[in-house]
């Protein structure tokens, strides 16, 4: 896990998800469909990504 990266890719619409789902996307700041961005692979973001896991994809870069 050190100094991993993770590519978190936005595949579903933010439209129709919880209030709560939608905070967490902007967290790791996800916009629009098909956007996608660089994180950190830690504790945190492995937390928001469980919660929105239907709606991201994760590769491991």
């Amino acid at each position: 896990m050190a100094d991993e990266n993770l590519k978190i890719t936005l595949i579903k619409s933010k439209i129709g998800a919880l209030p709560k789902q939608k905070k967490i996307l902007k967290a790791l700041g996800l916009g629009k469909l098909n956007s996608f961005v660089i994180q950190k692979n830690n504790a945190a973001m492995l937390g928001m990504i469980n919660k929105v896991s239907h709606m991201v994809k994760v590769d491991k870069i």
